[in-house]
């Protein structure tokens, strides 16, 4: 089944205890640091669409994009891990082209990643499960460390009347470094500004699990005139 089918239904409910609001005064002071009007923001992976509202409540003027129709229909939005899901360099490299291709000049580009730690040593080849009113999960992970690639299988458990119904997907996310995301950064033609443990504040450490980046555009546009 594909990715973000079943959970979509219940995904905002299994996160409610995601730190958006966090996540929101770091972007926000970014965007202040660097100048960013209140203008055009791109949410690239905007998931249920949850962060992206928040930054619309802000002023921002916003556009949610995600890769599963089911996401985007429930008006679904997510920062949390969506590099993590490309698995391969060429991949990264390939969304960061694009996104550099789409930014004026001066444009800022924040994202965040799970790193091989995180995957390797805290959620990898471990089980998770949690119950709520309506739906329960089981989350299976296993960690290959020889591609970095982390398979979450997922078992949902839906209540419909007095049944529950039963629906699996599995997803695939590749764990990465500092180090390897400013290679990335550097081939796409984007400029690396800093980096930050998302869990601490502080600066990058071998223990982070989560990495927030910011990288900028360099190099200007061509404009053309309309005949």
């Amino acid at each position: 089944m594909d990715s973000y089918t079943s959970l979509a239904k219940c995904y905002d409910i299994f996160m409610d205890d995601t730190p958006y609001d966090e996540w929101l005064d770091y972007v926000i002071k970014v965007f202040e640091r660097y100048k960013v009007p209140k203008e055009l923001v791109l949410d690239l992976g905007c998931g249920t669409g949850t962060f992206t509202r928040m930054l619309s409540k802000k002023g921002y003027d916003m556009i949610g994009v995600d890769a599963s129709c089911d996401m985007l229909v429930r008006a679904v939005v997510s920062i949390c891990d969506s590099i993590n899901y490309l698995l391969s360099d060429e991949d990264v490299i390939t969304t960061f082209k694009l996104v550099e291709n789409y930014l004026d000049k001066d444009g800022i580009f924040v994202f965040d990643f799970n790193t091989v730690y995180k995957y390797r040593e805290v959620i990898g080849d471990c089980t998770i499960a949690e119950n709520r009113d309506d739906f329960s999960f089981i989350w299976e992970n296993f960690y290959s460390d020889e591609d970095r690639i982390n398979e979450y299988d997922l078992t949902i458990f839906s209540k419909e009347g007095e049944l529950y119904s039963k629906s699996m997907e599995t997803h695939y996310q590749r764990g990465y470094t500092l180090s390897q995301m400013k290679q990335f950064i550097k081939e796409a033609g984007l400029e690396f500004l800093e980096a930050s443990d998302a869990d601490t504040k502080e600066d990058v450490s071998d223990t982070s699990q989560r990495i927030h980046i910011v990288a900028k555009c360099v190099k200007p546009k061509k404009r053309y005139k309309e005949e």
